[in-house]
């Protein structure tokens, strides 16, 4: 597997070696060895999560808080999102910034999104099955989010003109400054 940490330290691009032959392809999409030993930490997931979109949803920023931080490793099983991390960690020299990439079932790749960061995506095929692994367990209490569309963040959901399709609860996230 090629592992690439983006811009944001800790936060790191995973592409796994796909075999491909008459018959499809296979690949290991997780090792937990390799996987640690390959972004320098011990991570162990406890908690999986699946979601199906259609076109144009848009689900995030979220995060959760606390000693109920959330790394995520996160995948497209079909089709393909635009998945973005932003680094909330106050004391990051990339505080504010985000990353962004394009997954997809065709390319495979792999987004790893550590504690201290909020992640969301927007679904840029007709539907996507979008996975994701956690490290801690999911705390109604502890959740938290910041808009989409913060001028701050300034991300580019390569949507066009297009008005993303945006939960209520989504819609009501406060900007990062207010956060």
């Amino acid at each position: 597997m090629k592992v690439t940490e983006t811009k944001l330290k800790g936060c790191f691009i995973i592409e796994p070696n796909v075999f491909k032959d008459e018959r499809g392809y296979f690949f290991e999409s997780f090792n937990h060895k390799n996987f640690c030993e390959a972004i320098g930490q011990e991570v162990t997931f406890v908690q999986d999560n699946q979601s199906h979109s259609k076109k144009g949803v848009l689900r995030g920023l979220h995060f959760q808080k606390g000693e109920h931080a959330q790394a995520k490793l996160v995948c497209v099983l079909d089709g393909n999102v635009l998945d973005v991390a932003v680094d909330l960690r106050e004391d990051s020299p990339t505080y504010g910034q985000y990353v962004s990439i394009e997954l997809s079932s065709e390319n495979k790749k792999q987004l790893f999104v550590p504690r201290g960061f909020a992640h969301g995506f927007v679904v840029l095929s007709d539907t996507a099955h979008f996975f994701y692994k956690c490290d801690n367990y999911y705390n109604k209490a502890s959740e938290g989010g910041v808009k989409y569309d913060d001028p701050f963040l300034g991300i580019d959901w390569r949507l066009g003109d297009f008005d993303p399709i945006v939960s209520k609860k989504d819609l009501e996230l406060k900007r990062l400054k207010h956060i």
